[in-house]
């Protein structure tokens, strides 16, 4: 297990439930270095004071809030952990909703475990975690934290207490001007697509991996190796502009997605609809009237032969 991030105590009514603070999660990302391309050396960023022209250490270095141009305020960290705040040392229980009433996109990404802190924690952990397990609700709390205030959300997985990072109400932004206006489906349409959604649903996603890190990996291996990077495939087709038959497409994905769990759902085939060009095209066609000409007048309009030598 990772170290402690910080230590205090969940507020729980009357009862207090000492708790650290551990990483739910960890980065498994691939970390490059900014280097020098004509000969890789390392490229550093280096802090420099404006006011006396030099690089300072770490240890000169502090905080300072811009009141308006120009004018600077110092604020220390002892000041800032003095703030007479209920939530510098504990995680406050506010109230309890159901879980389904949290909308996902205020999950900033962030999870961290609460582990119990000494024995005396261990009963009223237990107790809080067994209650939030046989219902359907989370447990708000608040915590001040990393310079700021945060909402987290409680909840119970495999007997430990984890708490997820929530944004505020006015951090989410509305998405109403981005949806589509004017739009009709019909219910046939979206039946099929419910029928997609049952078709491709699973109650396990531990099976998925981050490709992109494996594709990575394999290119640094190379390099490192002093072999050429793996080659991309030929056989993916890049996404196109072409518009499909909604309700074949639907049925398509259908089939597919039986035919991956060895169920048989027949064949679907997918038609491209035409486009506006050709929708035109096609409808002139069918208003253009049919010429009729007598084999004289062909015979009049037929070009005379050329005779040989002029």
């Amino acid at each position: 297990m990772p170290r402690p991030l910080w230590s205090g105590a969940i507020s729980f009514g009357l009862v207090t439930i000492p708790v650290k603070l551990m990483s739910a999660t960890e980065d498994r990302s691939v970390r490059f270095h900014q280097v020098h391309t004509e000969d890789l050396g390392r490229v550093r960023v280096r802090k420099f004071c404006e006011a006396e022209d030099r690089e300072v250490s770490a240890g000169e270095i502090g905080k300072g809030y811009e009141v308006s141009k120009d004018t600077l305020v110092a604020v220390t960290d002892e000041e800032l952990e003095q703030m007479p705040l209920p939530t510098a040392k504990a995680i406050e229980i506010v109230a309890f909703v159901p879980a389904a009433s949290i909308d996902p996109v205020r999950l900033s990404g962030d999870s961290y475990f609460l582990q119990f802190d000494g024995q005396v924690a261990a009963k009223p952990y237990v107790l809080i975690a067994r209650a939030l397990a046989r219902n359907t609700k989370v447990a708000i709390a608040k915590l001040a934290w990393h310079e700021r205030e945060r909402l987290v959300l409680l909840r119970v997985r495999d007997g430990a207490l984890i708490a997820h990072v929530l944004k505020w109400d006015d951090e989410v932004r509305d998405p109403s001007e981005l949806a589509p206006k004017d739009i009709t489906v019909t219910d046939p349409e979206i039946d099929e697509a419910l029928h997609l959604v049952d078709s491709t649903t699973t109650d396990d996603i531990s099976g998925y991996r981050d490709e992109y890190r494996k594709a990575l990996e394999a290119v640094l291996e190379a390099k490192a190796e002093g072999r050429q990077p793996p080659k991309p495939s030929t056989e993916t087709e890049e996404p196109g502009g072409k518009v499909v038959d909604l309700m074949a497409a639907l049925q398509e994905s259908v089939r597919k997605a039986q035919a991956a769990r060895g169920e048989d759902a027949g064949e679907a085939e997918v038609h491209e609809m035409p486009t506006a060009k050709k929708k035109t095209a096609a409808k002139m066609a069918r208003k253009a009237p049919v010429r009729k000409t007598t084999k004289k007048t062909a015979a009049a309009k037929k070009p005379a032969r050329r005779q040989r030598g002029a």
